[in-house]
């Protein structure tokens, strides 16, 4: 096996939105959380990952000769050391009792609803659900994710509402942010199932706010669940999470499916340089009111249509 090498190089704005240029032509869709660009180039992939840190990303070549590709952005680019192979870990649940959880999928789609799921969660499923694969849940393809949700939609209780981009523009226009439109709809899909199963105490939420921002949000609602525990990266934590993820995604990627069949192309996910070139010849081939109704107005990526 030829073992893949890499080098990791820092850049800033400017030297990103060089590299992108360069590459564009290879780019290739991705849906990582932190990956602004992601390219194959012979033998080479090439990826751009957002810092925590102000006008800083990293630069990422591997595969076969990185080093030749990355002295070309970095006289002083080396090899990065070689790291010992680690099995990734599933994840640890640390509430196995009865518990409701949501999450949510589509934020950052410019095609796409915003989907938000519920699911309850007993004692007695935690078994079938680690046979299932489901503790591992980030780790599934989308071809996965639709086999599964076949099956939670069926032997579970959830919740699931979906938010199309016609009706987000509206709120938007009124107003509202992201972050309110979600925490209305977690909102929403928690009491629909607290309302059936009062008993259960254990609520989890994906947390994606702050919870005094997000009750903030929620002052003026009817039936807010304020019983919530918030923690990041909540599908690792609760097996409610994780359920309620793969039902969210689930529900996108049919969603998606359908507008493909609708439209006749295949809709791409993300909000990257490629699916903002899908917008314009979208909006060439159907009209540029139709493309409005499919997306949401207010991201960056269609400044190139005027």
């Amino acid at each position: 096996m030829i073992e893949r090498k890499s080098v990791t190089i820092l850049i800033d704005e400017a030297k990103k939105n060089e590299v992108i240029n360069v590459y564009a032509p290879y780019e290739v869709e991705n849906n990582g959380e932190y990956i602004v660009f992601f390219a194959k180039l012979e033998g080479l992939i090439i990826s751009i990952y957002s810092s925590k840190k102000e006008n800083e990303y990293k630069l990422m070549f591997m595969g076969y000769d990185p080093l030749k590709e990355a002295i070309r952005w970095d006289k002083d680019a080396k090899i990065n050391p070689k790291k010992e192979k680690t099995t990734p870990k599933k994840a640890s649940w640390i509430c196995l009792e009865n518990q409701i959880g949501s999450d949510e999928v589509g934020t950052g789609d410019l095609f796409g609803p915003i989907c938000v799921a519920a699911a309850l969660v007993k004692e007695s499923d935690i078994q079938y659900l680690k046979e299932l694969g489901v503790d591992d849940s980030k780790r599934l393809n989308d071809d996965e994710i639709l086999r599964l949700g076949e099956i939670l939609i069926k032997k579970f209780k959830y919740s699931q509402i979906s938010l199309n981009n016609e009706k987000y523009n509206e709120l938007v226009d009124k107003g509202l942010n992201i972050n309110e439109m979600k925490c209305k709809m977690h909102n929403q899909v928690l009491h629909n199932l607290i309302e059936k199963y009062p008993d259960v105490k254990n609520v989890f939420v994906d947390q994606f706010l702050e919870s005094d921002k997000y009750y903030k949000y929620l002052e003026d609602a009817k039936d807010v669940v304020n019983t919530i525990t918030f923690r990041t990266k909540g599908e690792s934590y609760f097996p409610s999470v994780a359920v309620a993820s793969i039902i969210a995604r689930y529900s996108f990627l049919k969603k998606m499916e359908d507008m493909s069949n609708k439209y006749k192309k295949d809709i791409p996910f993300g909000a990257s340089k490629k699916v903002t070139k899908f917008a314009v010849d979208f909006a060439k081939a159907y009209g540029k009111d139709e493309l409005l109704k499919n997306v949401k107005k207010n991201f960056a990526n269609l400044s190139e249509l005027d």
